[in-house]
């Protein structure tokens, strides 16, 4: 007797999509069906795992290095696979959504590199999930194009030597696709953005020159890169593509992985490409984990630690060394300002802290960086052509004067900043600014001449939590209090209402937002992600 056909997926709670079929047919939802089956429950046993790692930290108010992994760290013989060649050149990479607009531009804007992505800088409504694969395989087909309907100015892709290489960024591990099921449990967000792009593209890409290649958001430890690496080799084996066809780049945001970064790059050493460092989420991951350890782990406003901060310097000069002595790419962090169209002044300064941030990035080994907007292509380019010239990167710059302690990583009172009331506010602006966005389907938001994305929202309801928690008492002597951050809720929203209209307010999700907003930084219980409970209100 023949086993049962296993069960299909199910499309549930979705309207139909135009050409839907095209992404969602039957041999790329058998793929994810399959993916789901075999790895969904080690994803579940690793979201348990975090929980034991955080209990053990509120503990101990401590991080350090792995023992049982020191022989791999002490290993001088092991290193990455080398870069294919559309990934050895990283000097500038821009990141974005990827609805039709911005894939035109991110591929036509210059940067090496594009991160689409389908993380923090995307809301994941249904049209957002599906049409930005959509929009991917046009683009790879030379069949996508863009009029924009208010200015009427048309939008095509420049010559294919010109154009960016794609590394597209899944969901991270923790959220859930609910519109696709099987046997009534949603699938992971991540194995269905990577499974729909790796089952359309893999082979697509390799007969372009290029490949599947992917950062891997939120990671905590490297039994979870173990995961990716398991994955990459069941797909490549399932599509008949060679072993290490698959490229890799971990960020490297969250505290726990701070301290494996080595052990990440060996689990994945066949498909690892690099390992970058952010901030927002770094800093969140640092609040999320150490915030019943006290004074001494309460952050200042989170435009006060720049990656100059010693304990952030800590991390990017231990992230570049430990790349390089492995042969990987070392990716620093965001240049997150949108230029004014109306006001020269403002430009120039931010063009300014831009060149001196990517001059600084480029000076310490680093071999590429991140923008959001493509007038900052240029700026972050000369400062990297100017220490690399024609060579593609510096990896053979091994930073060997780096000595990090593990103590140096979590020493967040060598900082002399300390929070303000204007740094409330300012979390309490922008994370409701956020958030209204986001419950209207979008995840890259300008907000005060800066891109903003899911992480920002994080560090800002996270600070807020903290500094209540911790009993901050700001400069002008009050105290933080659910009360405090109550009345300066209220003010902002009405300050939005009068700033934009009572029209445009009434059509927006602002009250919803400022709730949702209050609901995670007040609450007695943290909550581990922002985006899990805005999923749930989440239309469509």
């Amino acid at each position: 007797m023949s086993a049962p056909a296993p069960s299909p997926l199910a499309i549930v709670d979705a309207e139909p999509l135009p050409r839907q079929e095209e992404v969602l047919n039957q041999a790329a939802l058998a793929f994810v069906a399959e993916l789901h089956r075999r790895f969904t429950p080690r994803r579940d046993e690793l979201l348990a795992r975090r929980a034991e790692r955080r209990a053990e930290i509120a503990r101990t108010s401590t991080l350090d290095f792995l023992p049982e992994t020191a022989a791999i760290r002490a290993d001088e013989s092991w290193k990455v696979a080398p870069a294919p060649a559309a990934l050895n050149d990283r000097r500038v990479e821009i990141t974005g959504p990827t609805d039709r607009k911005m894939t035109i531009n991110a591929l036509n804007s210059g940067a090496k590199v594009w991160l689409a992505d389908f993380e923090d800088a995307s809301a994941p409504t249904w049209e957002n999930v599906v049409l930005g694969q959509l929009n991917l395989i046009d683009a790879y087909e030379r069949r996508i194009d863009f009029t924009d309907p208010r200015s009427g100015k048309r939008y095509a892709l420049k010559p294919a030597e010109e154009l960016a290489t794609v590394v597209m960024r899944p969901r991270g591990w923790h959220l859930a696709e609910r519109h696709l099921t099987l046997d009534g449990t949603p699938v992971p967000g991540a194995l269905v953005d990577f499974g729909l792009y790796f089952f359309h593209n893999a082979k697509r890409l390799l007969d372009l020159g290029k490949g599947p290649y992917f950062y891997l958001p939120k990671t905590e430890s490297h039994l979870e890169a173990r995961l990716w690496n398991d994955i990459f080799v069941f797909a490549q084996d399932h599509v008949g593509i060679p072993r290490g066809t698959v490229r890799a780049t971990v960020l490297i945001e969250t505290i726990t992985a701070a301290y494996e970064m080595e052990e990440i790059l060996y689990e994945l050493r066949d498909h690892a490409s690099g390992l970058n460092a952010g901030r927002w989420d770094y800093l969140f991951s640092i609040v999320k984990n150490f915030r019943d350890g006290g004074e001494k782990f309460v952050l200042p406003d989170r435009n006060a630690v720049t990656m100059t901060a010693p304990f952030m310097r800590a991390y990017t000069e231990l992230l570049v060394r430990t790349c390089h002595k492995r042969g990987a790419h070392a990716i620093g962090g965001m240049a997150a300002f949108i230029p004014s169209r109306r006001d020269a002044e403002v430009n120039k300064v931010a063009f300014e802290k831009v060149k001196a941030d990517k001059d600084r990035e480029a000076g310490d080994g680093f071999d590429g960086s991140w923008v959001a907007h493509p007038d900052l292509v240029p700026i972050a380019m000369a400062s990297f052509d100017a220490v690399l010239g024609s060579k593609p990167n510096q990896k053979d710059r091994l930073r060997e004067d780096v000595s990090v302690a593990p103590g140096d990583l979590i020493a967040i009172d060598s900082l002399d900043a300390r929070p303000t009331y204007e740094g409330l506010r300012n979390a309490v602006q922008v994370g409701t600014r956020y958030i209204e966005a986001w419950l209207r389907g979008l995840g890259a938001v300008a907000i005060f001449n800066l891109m903003e994305d899911a992480a920002t929202a994080e560090i800002s309801r996270s600070q807020i939590w903290q500094w209540i928690n911790a009993g901050v008492v700001f400069e002008n002597g009050e105290r933080a209090t659910p009360e405090l951050v109550r009345k300066v809720a209220a003010e902002e929203l009405a300050a939005i209402r009068e700033e934009i209209g009572e029209e445009s307010f009434a059509a927006g999700n602002w009250q919803q937002a400022h709730d949702l907003l209050l609901k995670v930084a007040l609450d007695e219980n943290y909550e581990d992600f922002l985006t899990l409970p805005a999923y749930a209100q989440l239309v469509g």
